[in-house]
């Protein structure tokens, strides 16, 4: 989910730089009503990137319509790169993962048995017969909730902040979640013991890559038209720049008799033509994406659950999976492999895998 863009604020980003500011250890005041002192050491004066160990500053908010040129130093503007950079620094450089629990979204009661035959179907189709081995029991669901600022460096620069939820058995998108976050409601005190399970950062890198990646693909749609019509532009004019330097040595060749001659040219001409090469890849360099992710936040949400063994007749062999039912999302997700095996007569007359 990519949140929309707050409108540039003066007014609430003077509050925000007072604050911020405030929390790092500086000294602020408001000397007009779009200008603020202020007297900064340590991480506060590190925003400036100076060497010296005391900054005093006084910075001005400009509206988002000003013109002219920009002071990045002493200026807050739409883009700013001070800005960027308090945000980050009050966000601290240690990721934190937090925990929380969503209240339960049937009011604690089991899902009737029709109605959630039916979604299993929607989601696997291909079953004659459909049955539940055992009652359901109460168990949790656990997903992964990020906070991802996107930098893409192309031609523009360009940021955007996504909110993105995936499930944490397989890693799968669940943009439901991740869109109706706000309107979920927090258990501060569950009634059942929560075993959370580990999560580790490092061996999720992939799939927070590939989801990431899906997230952004209309975004750098746009963006890779743009680059690809800027690269043709720009090696149709180093191709015809080199083609007419090879003809002109070409045609001096053609004139001249000297073999001296001939061989100079013939090195400026292969000289010419690696040149040629080289300023082609330069190009192609300059032009490629890079999509950089800061992640701001992470988040292990578990939310109530149901789990049951599915049992479904498909070709004549029985399917047993371990299975739950979500009801905030009104999906099933399978806990393990799908498994066929000898049918048997359960004792509600349908077949059942035997098991050993």
């Amino acid at each position: 989910m990519k949140l929309p863009r707050h409108t540039h604020d003066a007014a609430m980003l003077i509050d925000f730089f007072e604050e911020g500011l405030t929390a790092l250890g500086a000294v602020c005041d408001r000397s007009w009503h779009d200008r603020l002192d202020l007297l900064a050491e340590g991480r506060a004066a590190a925003l400036w990137n100076t060497p010296e160990d005391f900054v005093e500053k006084q910075l001005r908010f400009v509206p988002a319509d000003a013109t002219g040129g920009r002071d990045a130093d002493t200026e807050v503007f739409p883009g700013c790169p001070l800005t960027f950079r308090l945000a980050e620094s009050l966000l601290g450089g240690t990721l934190l993962l937090d925990r929380a629990v969503l209240q339960p979204f049937d009011q604690g009661r089991p899902p009737g048995g029709d109605a959630v035959e039916k979604l299993w179907h929607a989601q696997f189709p291909g079953c004659s017969r459909w049955w539940l081995e055992r009652p359901f029991q109460a168990t949790w669901h656990f997903s992964v909730l990020l906070l991802a600022r996107c930098e893409t460096q192309a031609i523009d620069q360009h940021w955007s902040l996504h909110r993105l939820a995936l499930t944490l058995a397989d890693g799968k998108r669940d943009d439901l979640l991740a869109e109706q976050l706000v309107f979920a409601q927090a258990n501060p005190r569950p009634q059942q013991t929560i075993d959370w399970p580990p999560f580790d950062l490092a061996s999720w890198q992939e799939r927070i890559r590939t989801a990431l990646n899906e997230e952004l693909a209309d975004d750098l749609a746009g963006i890779r038209s743009r680059q690809e019509s800027y690269l043709r532009r720009e090696l149709d004019r180093v191709d015809d720049y080199f083609e007419n330097y090879e003809r002109e040595i070409l045609q001096r060749a053609a004139r001249s008799r000297s073999p001296d001659a001939q061989s100079k040219l013939e090195q400026r001409l292969a000289a010419a033509r690696a040149e040629h090469q080289r300023r082609r890849g330069d190009q192609v360099q300059r032009h490629q994406i890079r999509v950089i992710p800061h992640l701001d936040a992470l988040l292990l949400i578990a939310e109530p659950a149901w789990n049951s063994v599915v049992c479904c007749q498909e070709h004549h062999h029985t399917r047993r999976v371990a299975a739950h039912f979500v009801p905030r999302a009104r999906r099933w997700f399978v806990d393990e492999p799908a498994s066929h095996g000898a049918a048997t007569t359960s004792p509600g007359g349908l077949a059942s895998q035997e098991i050993v």
